[in-house]
């Protein structure tokens, strides 16, 4: 796994800042007002801060924005980077700043002087999420990144509160990493193996082959992947960290590792990004990470169904109809609305075994999505405004975008089947809400669920605030937020 770059906290010493080889951050408010570790460097360099502030480029930035002063005089650093902070910066604008580092420093080592700035570790975390690059299969990858130091008021507080903040961001960095793996390298047993190695962090793993998914029922679920070679597995972890018998949040997630479409196929032009089609399998498994990491106060199970997509003679065909775990019939009219039927049996397994407090799926699951709201918001869906409500205060505090979308029972029409219970799809029109409907019809009435349609934000071609372009790793810190803020005793 993509390793966080170490970030260390240290008490500001300003006759270190002199000798520093590598890079030096410096923090500015609007009216460039300077502490202990800005006044040195400002020194060190005869005033080159001062002249800086009063520079227009300065004045027409905004909060987060860097500027650089290359080979500085009196000082060894290659550069000194200032950052553009209001005096009360929000966690975004902070994560941001840190973010906007990570982009400059490149390998170099960086000291950060944050002595007189506030949430450091948020801008610790900023930096971390942002300092990621996915070169797994790159031959002339380099290795080490450069180290970095935070020298700031209270070292001991900052390193305290960052450490959940960093258990979050190692699970977001799961998340990218099999989101961005290939398909020939991460197939459905590499990611039951990733998955199973997480007992070393405490989850009770298990992964359930197919001989047990067809004594269980899941058919639907084993349907989508009987035209590959690769085995379908649906992988269970539990997070046992709240109190003994307390029913857990359900967390599951959509793991297609390829989707060609099956015998309904994908256009090519495109078609070697369907290797993020696990990305809410991806989204479940670095949570659990991350709630492993933190020792959240918790009890969370995460499942996920991985299976491949593939056009065979063994394959799926239009017109199919497969009986689910529940025991309702499904006409398949196109093979490739997969994802529902992968996830409608593992929803079902889950409230069967496991009766949750709540239940979250997560799926890339239509393109129809990503129309309605582009790449900044998740599809959100829910039988439940509170439960709703919750996780969107969450992500809106994460900065993770998402939007709530309607249900209803003329949606719902839509699936009909002359056939048999339902269809897989409703028609071009409203494709992710007939989507939405559809797994629906697999949440029991006493279950508050939600529905996140993460296609337009699992994988992105231009960067974000806090990641290159590619896997995002978004819901991570979101769903971490809400198991905080609501489900962990302390």
């Amino acid at each position: 796994m993509t390793a966080l770059t170490p970030i260390r906290f240290a008490e500001t010493d300003i006759e270190q800042i002199a000798g520093h080889a590598g890079r030096v951050a410096v923090f500015l408010d609007p009216e460039g007002r300077m502490d202990a570790g800005a006044r040195r460097v400002n020194k060190l360099t005869r005033g080159a801060l001062a002249r800086l502030v009063e520079a227009e480029k300065f004045a027409k930035s905004k909060p987060g924005d860097t500027m650089s002063l290359a080979f500085p005089t009196g000082m060894a650093a290659v550069a000194v980077d200032v950052v553009h902070m209001v005096r009360r910066p929000t966690v975004a604008e902070t994560r941001k700043a840190g973010a906007s580092l990570a982009k400059l420093r490149g390998q170099a080592d960086l000291l950060v002087l944050a002595a007189g700035m506030r949430r450091t570790a948020d801008m610790a975390f900023g930096l971390a999420m942002r300092d990621y690059s996915f070169d797994d299969h790159k031959t002339d990858a380099q290795q080490r990144k450069g180290e970095v130091v935070v020298m700031c008021a209270k070292p001991d507080q900052a390193q305290a509160a960052a450490m959940p903040l960093m258990a979050v961001a190692e699970g977001a960095f799961m998340t990218r990493d099999l989101t961005n793996a290939p398909a020939n390298i991460l197939t459905t047993t590499t990611f039951a193996e990733e998955l199973a190695a997480m007992t070393a962090l405490g989850l009770k793993v298990e992964v359930l082959d197919e001989d047990q998914l067809e004594e269980l029922g899941m058919r639907t679920l084993l349907s989508v992947g009987q035209g590959s070679d690769s085995p379908s597995k649906v992988v269970v972890m539990e997070w046992n960290g709240g109190a003994k018998g307390d029913a857990p949040l359900a967390l599951i997630g959509k793991g297609v590792v390829f989707d060609t479409g099956g015998i309904s196929l994908k256009p090519g032009a495109g078609m070697e990004d369907m290797t993020m089609d696990m990305g809410g399998a991806g989204v479940v498994a670095g949570t659990m990470r991350a709630l492993a990491r933190r020792k959240a106060a918790a009890n969370v199970v995460g499942l996920v169904g991985l299976v491949e997509n593939m056009p065979s003679g063994n394959a799926i065909r239009p017109g199919d109809v497969i009986t689910s775990m529940k025991g309702d019939t499904v006409e398949v009219i196109n093979t490739d609305a997969e994802g529902r039927l992968v996830l409608c049996d593992v929803m079902w397994y889950a409230q069967e075994r496991f009766k949750p407090v709540g239940m979250i799926d997560l799926a890339t699951l239509t393109g129809a999505i990503i129309v309605g709201l582009g790449h900044e918001n998740a599809g959100v869906f829910s039988n439940n405004d509170a439960f709703c409500n919750a996780f969107l205060k969450a992500a809106e505090a994460e900065g993770e975008g998402a939007w709530r979308m309607p249900l209803g029972q003329a949606y719902d029409d839509l699936l009909k089947s002359r056939i048999a219970d339902m269809k897989n799809v409703g028609g071009r029109a409203a494709g992710s809400v007939t989507a939405a409907q559809f797994l629906q019809r697999f949440v029991k009435p006493e279950t508050p669920w939600i529905h996140l349609d993460i296609a337009g934000v699992a994988s992105v071609k231009t960067d974000t605030a806090l990641a290159p372009k590619g896997a995002t790793g978004w819901g991570v810190a979101a769903l971490s937020r809400l198991i905080l803020d609501h489900y962990e005793k302390v």
